[in-house]
């Protein structure tokens, strides 16, 4: 029962919409500019960059601190990677916005991080090089998850962190479908730190 609380707790705090909550001191709504999207990206055009990056680190540290917090309690491999699914999940489908949420790369990073920290700043690296070289956020944010399962099974992490990686990976490549199809057409949005209320852009 216990264990079973300690996740539904991490699926509602995973749902917790800080992009959403964080443009609004702003009056804006992410859900209504630019890509339709809560993530960080979205949120630098809807509210500015100091902004996005707020919900970055928000996005990474709801994922982060609740998995570390049962590594460092003894929890063994199987309760603390439920715990990140339901994290993950809960920002991807979150309750309190009728399961329309965000596409999970920020909080899975850092669920991964608390599971093989050397593996998940290598994929962060990835992100910045190909969003640096391409300009293409989607593009950088698939590449750094899908790298994620080969690093952990090269770090040797407990299997079913591995299992979680695969399970993740599946879902944020549901999830930027159709980054993937603009992509393919040669239709993706680059970058750009300026705000915009219209547009259609990637998200990550």
């Amino acid at each position: 029962m216990q264990v079973s609380l300690t996740i539904l707790f991490a699926y509602l705090l995973g749902s917790v919409p800080f992009g959403l909550l964080l443009s609004r001191l702003r009056g804006r709504d992410p859900r209504k500019i630019g890509s339709g999207n809560i993530g960080a990206t979205n949120v630098v055009r809807t509210a500015g960059i100091g902004f996005g990056i707020a919900t970055l680190a928000a996005d990474i540290l709801k994922g982060y601190i609740p998995v570390i917090i049962a590594i460092q309690c003894g929890q063994p491999p199987t309760i603390v990677a439920s715990l990140g699914l339901a994290l993950f999940l809960g920002h991807l489908f979150p309750v309190y916005l009728r399961f329309k949420g965000g596409k999970g790369v920020a909080t899975a990073l850092g669920v991964f991080l608390a599971l093989g920290p050397l593996a998940t700043l290598l994929a962060a690296g990835v992100f910045i090089l190909i969003t640096v070289i391409c300009r293409y956020v989607s593009l950088g944010s698939l590449f750094s998850i899908g790298v994620i399962p080969p690093l952990f099974l090269f770090f040797h992490v407990p299997s079913p962190y591995i299992y979680l990686s695969v399970v993740v990976v599946f879902f944020v490549f549901f999830k930027h479908w159709g980054n993937i199809e603009r992509l393919r057409a040669g239709m993706e949005s680059k970058f750009s730190f300026r705000s915009r209320s219209s547009s259609q852009n990637q998200d990550a």
